[in-house]
């Protein structure tokens, strides 16, 4: 027997998939749990649909994350620190400043999404990558200066 998965089910599979199971299993564990529903033409009908929508709104996230790394690939953000002789900075920059300046400059960009190795310990313009989306990464131009 057919069945569309509901949830993610151990041994079987994945939520959205269409699997054949034994009339046993779907009639006794699977139905009455409502993990999955039988596969009928009409249930067939709005899995396409849905899966059809679903694959339109991740299009779209990728579209917008796309179009937000064009913009940020054109901005250069300023931060401002205390720094000793040589341009070494007193403490460091972290992603969570370069998130607060982001922010100032009215971009939405979580700090988890920053990728810094380690925090910026030095004077002067770094290229920090920004990972907006799963397929696309944006490079940022950080000005690190100096606090009078």
């Amino acid at each position: 027997m057919k069945v569309i998965l509901q949830q993610d089910v151990k041994g079987i599979g994945k939520k959205g998939e269409i699997k054949d199971v034994s009339e046993g299993h779907a009639r006794n564990y699977l139905f009455p749990r409502k993990l999955a529903i039988e596969a009928n033409q009409g249930n067939m009908k709005t899995h396409s649909a849905q899966e059809k929508s679903k694959e339109k709104k991740a299009q779209q996230e990728v579209d917008a994350a796309k179009a937000l790394a064009a913009k940020l690939e054109q901005e250069k953000i300023s931060i401002k620190a205390k720094a000793g002789e040589g341009g070494r900075l007193f403490g460091a920059v972290t992603s969570k400043q370069i998130a607060e300046a982001l922010t100032k400059k009215k971009y939405k960009v979580d700090k988890r999404k920053i990728q810094l190795d380690e925090p910026i310990r030095s004077l002067g313009v770094t290229q920090v990558p920004l990972k907006l989306h799963a397929e696309v990464t944006a490079t940022l131009h950080v000005h690190v200066v100096e606090e009078k």
